[in-house]
């Protein structure tokens, strides 16, 4: 099952995003539907509410004025939290009743306003943002919500901006443009990226790029690619990952790179990965294993063991290596990055071999047997680095 963690700020039109994804067969949990069926008169929170706010905040049938409980919760901190310790529990065991009925094969679409604001981007295997200019919101909620400037203005800042917003997604939907225009990215959405990535989820399927070898030039989105990651593996590894961090040439500023993210998830003890329980946590993440064994190409003779899993998104090319603790393979790695990072010649001419390799017309697997020449060449390079580096 896919799940797909869809948020956008107040007005950008994320309930139509949903609505199309629906339309196109998602399974749909609505945050905002959930919040409000929590509230409906006999629920045990609608009392609580009463209790702490009292009268003003309901109407005369005895129903919530959500809009009046609105301009006092949005404008003071210690109301909204009291709020959300009020109904936050209920939402999630009813949102958590919602999830575990989906079907197994589905792609699940979470409709949640607050996912950045909560940083819950590590709960989904993506997150879809729905963007539109911040002039263009406020104005649609005072014409289609009826709000004033002020209070549009106070709502839109109560959330996260569009910089936290881009930096948690892994996609993003323009919708400063007609309803056509989303109505058609929302399409190519589905078709290009959901679809193909719940039946590799289903299916243990890795994403890969074309044999043919290309590269990059260097990409700030990179870091911020690889972060989310980082965050998800964690999240899902837990205590069984002692370190997760970005690794290889795209975490390396101002190097051109193969556009994949390359992920080392240190262990305590390699054997252990190749429990179901390890192997069946990273696949329902969206990195299955790749073969049984693995082996990195040693600088010292000996044989570097690891374990491999790729990203299922097709979006987003990414490879996981899992290497022991201390062992040659993670050292290199991290001192190899931690080399290029710091050494502006190193990086320069580590770039140099990658254009003449290119010009070659390599394949990519041809490429990477290119590069290890080099590789022994600067190996003793790399370890004084390391071994004079602060930690």
């Amino acid at each position: 099952m896919l799940r797909v963690g869809l948020t956008g700020g107040i007005g950008s039109g994320k309930s139509t995003v949903a609505r199309a994804l629906a339309d196109l067969g998602a399974v749909v949990v609505d945050a905002d539907a959930v919040a409000r069926e929590v509230v409906e008169p006999g629920m045990p929170a609608l009392s609580a509410i009463r209790d702490r706010f009292g009268d003003t905040v309901f109407g005369a049938d005895g129903a919530l004025d959500r809009p009046a409980l609105g301009r006092i919760v949005f404008g003071d901190p210690e109301a909204l939290a009291d709020l959300e310790g009020i109904t936050h529990p209920a939402i999630w065991r009813r949102t958590a009743d919602l999830l575990a009925a989906a079907p197994d094969d589905a792609i699940l679409v979470h409709d949640m306003p607050l996912i950045v604001e909560k940083d819950m981007g590590a709960d989904y295997h993506l997150v879809v943002v729905v963007g539109v200019e911040e002039d263009e919101r406020r104005a649609r909620l005072v014409r289609d919500r009826g709000m004033s400037e002020e209070d549009a203005q106070a709502r839109i800042d109560a959330q996260a901006d569009d910089a936290a917003r881009r930096a948690a997604a892994d996609v993003w939907v323009d919708n400063n443009g007609t309803p056509g225009q989303l109505d058609v990215e929302v399409r190519r959405l589905w078709a290009e990226r959901l679809e193909p990535y719940n039946e590799n989820l289903l299916h243990g399927i890795r994403a890969r790029r074309p044999d043919a070898l290309t590269l990059s030039e260097p990409r700030e989105e990179w870091a911020t690619e690889a972060a989310r990651l980082v965050a998800r593996i964690a999240r899902a590894l837990g205590p069984r990952a002692v370190t997760v961090e970005h690794i290889g040439s795209t975490s390396v500023p101002g190097l051109p790179a193969k556009d994949v993210i390359d992920i080392q998830v240190g262990v305590s003890s390699l054997a252990d990965t190749d429990a179901a329980d390890f192997v069946d946590v990273l696949a329902r993440t969206g990195f299955p294993r790749v073969g049984d064994v693995a082996h990195d190409n040693a600088k010292d003779g000996a044989e570097w063991p690891k374990r491999f899993h790729g990203s299922a998104d097709p979006g987003r090319v990414a490879h996981v290596h899992v290497r022991e603790v201390g062992s040659a393979g993670y050292v290199w790695a991290r001192a190899f990055r931690d080399w290029l990072r710091a050494d502006d010649a190193a990086r320069e001419e580590y770039a140099v071999l990658k254009m003449e390799l290119l010009a070659q017309g390599l394949s990519t697997s041809d490429y990477a047997d290119a590069k290890e020449p080099w590789f022994d060449s600067v190996h003793e390079r790399v370890m004084a680095h390391s071994a004079h580096s602060p930690g």
